[in-house]
């Protein structure tokens, strides 16, 4: 029987220590190979690098590093680098949750939209960020219930149009209630997230803030799974279709509006 290939990417980089943590956690479940950016690629979304040459390079024959971002690693190791289609894509660990309206910003979960664009099983792993310096990253939570999802989903694999957008709170082990399923919640947007300062010489600079941590009271989000210290397991798909809209946009059409009959240069 063969085993599982499973492809490892993040947008932290390959030298984080999430992508290190993913990997140990995974090790043992199948043959793993890690293709990742060379440096920090945070909320790249799903850009592709069409603007320079992109290099590959080779650290040992499971792992590269590209000079691109997280989706033009997800394509390199598909199409270039990986000898057959892997069984399960994993992203991540990211430095920081991917919640809400996060995950259209985030390079970790943006990999994870690629390989299921590409029509691969795909995960992504987040872990919250902490809030002071006496609570660390606590990978080794992140570890422990990222090895137990992945071996639920190469148990029981499903659509590989739907990724699995997976929250970790930033908790030790014990204090972690459980995994709940959940769905995309609502930030309450209420001030800017733009900083201005300025520099030694009184020019100002400006840096792009974290979000806004108000949210709307819904106990089957994300953030509220999250905020009460369980595992959120979020589904995700590609379709931003608004459906409910389609039949008032049908209307516009039937009522001929955009005919050439009534434009300005008829």
């Amino acid at each position: 029987m063969t085993r599982p290939l499973i492809l490892l990417s993040n947008d932290d980089g390959i030298d984080s220590e999430g992508i290190k943590t993913l990997e140990e956690a995974v090790r043992d479940l199948g043959d793993i190979y890690v293709v990742a950016p060379d440096e920090e690629r945070s909320a790249a979304s799903h850009a592709l690098t069409l603007h320079k040459p992109l290099r590959i390079n080779e650290r040992d024959p499971r792992h590269f590093s590209i000079n691109g971002t997280p989706t033009d690693c997800i394509n390199f190791g598909l199409y270039v680098i990986l000898p057959r289609k892997p069984h399960l894509i994993v992203s991540g660990i990211n430095h920081g949750s991917n919640l809400a309206d996060d995950v259209t910003y985030s390079g970790t979960v943006s990999a994870a939209f690629e390989g299921s664009i590409l029509g691969t099983l795909s995960m992504a792993f987040s872990l919250e960020a902490p809030e002071s310096d006496t609570l660390p990253f606590q990978f080794k939570t992140a570890r422990h219930y990222a090895r137990k999802l992945v071996e639920r989903q190469l148990k029981y694999p499903h659509d590989s149009s739907v990724l699995l957008s997976i929250n970790i709170p930033n908790r030790p082990l014990s204090a972690v209630k459980g995994v709940q399923v959940t769905r995309l919640g609502k930030r309450i947007i209420n001030e800017t997230n733009i900083i201005r300062k300025e520099d030694p010489r009184g020019r100002p600079y400006y840096w792009i803030g974290m979000g806004p941590k108000d949210f709307e009271p819904d106990p089957q989000s994300d953030l509220h799974a999250i905020d009460q210290g369980f595992v959120s397991v979020t589904p995700l798909h590609l379709d931003l279709t608004h459906y409910p809209s389609i039949h008032q946009m049908k209307e516009w059409a039937e009522e001929n509006s955009f005919s050439s009959g009534d434009s300005e240069d008829a």
